[in-house]
């Protein structure tokens, strides 16, 4: 099966997390793009994971469980996205309550920052935007600063304000990379680097990370996905060929007017590629046939 012969969407948020749209609504999207085969990958949490399945399973299309965890490693915060666990199996939806119970502390410091740059505290009204004050996070600090006509538009106050460097920005200890990737796959998941294109890394320090996460049993990367541009995306399908990952497809897509990608309607896969989802995607198309 080569990459354009089904329409795979492995990155999205939902209400559960920093996104606008809830899990259901999410697989409505998909749908009326012809999405056949996706992933809930909600920041740290499965909360969404269940009514997803269920949506999904109304409308035959495939779903695999999925989660994006947040990584600290070399000075930057990195996404490691795990897809196809159990999350009964092993300790990742425990360690996953952890993380979201030290994000609010991180949200006091990060208003206070602002507050202390002239901005007014904004601090409830992005606890309102997050629904579950346990996975606040800088673009809900954003959505609010743009209701509140600070800045135009979420990418705005990014730059402005919520990047390294800037008054809204926290640093934050996330899991560490070898952590995360326990974690997924002791409940029997697999480990996909997100958007790798993103990070802020010299390329010494990007090999020496492709290197750790297959040395730790990585998976796949990114190959197309919202966050790349073509250049990045030919350039992953070539390390991914050269280091023999999987490559992945994903929309990250957050909002309706955010987002570069609709749901399934990322970049397909370029030629060459070994998408991640073989072998699951005919198994599980053949079943919402009721073939098997």
């Amino acid at each position: 099966m080569v990459p354009q012969d089904i329409n795979v969407d492995l990155h999205m948020h939902s209400t559960a997390s920093d996104g606008v749209v809830t899990p259901c609504d999410l697989v409505e999207r998909g749908l009326a793009n012809q999405l056949q085969l996706m992933a809930l990958t909600d920041h740290d949490t499965i909360d969404g994971l269940d009514q997803a399945r269920e949506a999904a399973k109304d409308c035959r299309i495939g779903f695999l469980n999925g989660v994006e965890i947040s990584v600290s490693w070399g000075g930057e915060t990195l996404h490691l996205v795990g897809l196809g666990f159990d999350p009964r199996q092993g300790a990742l939806a425990a360690n996953l309550k952890a993380l979201q119970l030290s994000r609010r502390e991180r949200a006091s410091a990060m208003d206070a920052g602002l507050q202390a740059h002239g901005l007014p505290s904004v601090l409830d009204d992005a606890m309102a935007y997050a629904g579950n004050p346990n996975l606040i996070g800088r673009t809900h600090f954003a959505r609010a600063l743009v209701a509140r006509g600070v800045c135009y538009h979420v990418q705005d106050v990014f730059d402005r304000f919520l990047t390294p460097g800037k008054p809204g920005y926290v640093p934050h200890q996330w899991a560490t990379l070898s952590e995360a990737m326990a974690w997924i796959q002791g409940s029997g998941g697999i480990c996909v680097l997100a958007h790798p294109a993103r990070y802020r890394l010299t390329d010494t320090a990007r090999w020496a990370l492709l290197q750790e996460f297959m040395a730790l049993g990585g998976y796949a990367i990114e190959v197309s996905t919202g966050s790349h541009s073509l250049d990045d995306t030919q350039r992953y399908r070539q390390l991914s060929v050269e280091l023999g990952l999987k490559a992945s497809r994903g929309s990250d897509f957050h909002s309706p007017t955010e987002s570069r990608c609709d749901v399934g309607a990322a970049p397909v896969l370029p030629d060459g590629c070994d998408p991640v989802w073989s072998g699951w995607a005919e198994q599980e198309l053949c079943r919402l046939a009721g073939r098997i």
